[in-house]
């Protein structure tokens, strides 16, 4: 996990948005993963976009994970989506994505919109504690990578926890081919 000081995410509250804080303290027992298993790190607010973190704390793409908030409409209703995916791939919008939620076109919820649903800041978003009506596609990738670090809800921290949690969450779907090579 390259230079990242990680330590227990329960134990460090503060560095998580509320709604990531929340989920973590009703981490199911029988998840796949143990909750102590989900850690945190401190990064520069400055270096949360994941090329830029990458960098600077040696962690390689491979192992990084984005999740993005992806909108679409059917019937005067906008339905969302999180999308996690590994930063070497990117999410297939309108494609599988598009599939998936069943509209006719689907495309990134805006920024300001995706901050208030979620409650988090933009490039810190994550698929920890989001709203519970809105699925959570996870590409297959992502499952089968060991560990991955992702956001935590706030730009001045990332998580690092086992692939195979992100399809454990609530409301996740793991889906192959969700994401296309970058």
């Amino acid at each position: 996990m390259g230079t990242l000081k990680t330590e227990p995410a329960r134990a460090r509250l503060d560095l998580l948005a509320p709604a990531v804080a929340a989920a973590l303290q009703e981490w199911p027992a029988e998840a796949p993963v143990d909750v102590d298993d989900v850690l945190v790190a401190p990064i520069d607010a400055d270096l949360a976009d994941t090329a830029a973190f990458c960098e600077a704390y040696q962690v390689g793409l491979e192992e990084s994970a984005n999740c993005v908030v992806v909108a679409g409409k059917r019937g005067g209703e906008t339905r969302y989506a999180a999308c996690v995916v590994l930063a070497t791939t990117r999410a297939d919008v309108n494609g599988v994505v598009r599939k998936l939620l069943d509209v006719r076109k689907a495309s990134f919820a805006p920024m300001a919109e995706a901050v208030e649903l979620s409650g988090m800041e933009y490039g810190g978003i994550t698929p920890m504690g989001l709203p519970a009506d809105w699925p959570v596609l996870v590409d297959s990738r992502v499952i089968a990578t060991p560990h991955v670090i992702i956001g935590s809800g706030v730009r001045h921290s990332k998580i690092a926890l086992p692939g195979p949690a992100l399809g454990a969450l609530p409301g996740a779907r793991v889906v192959e081919d969700l994401a296309r090579p970058a």
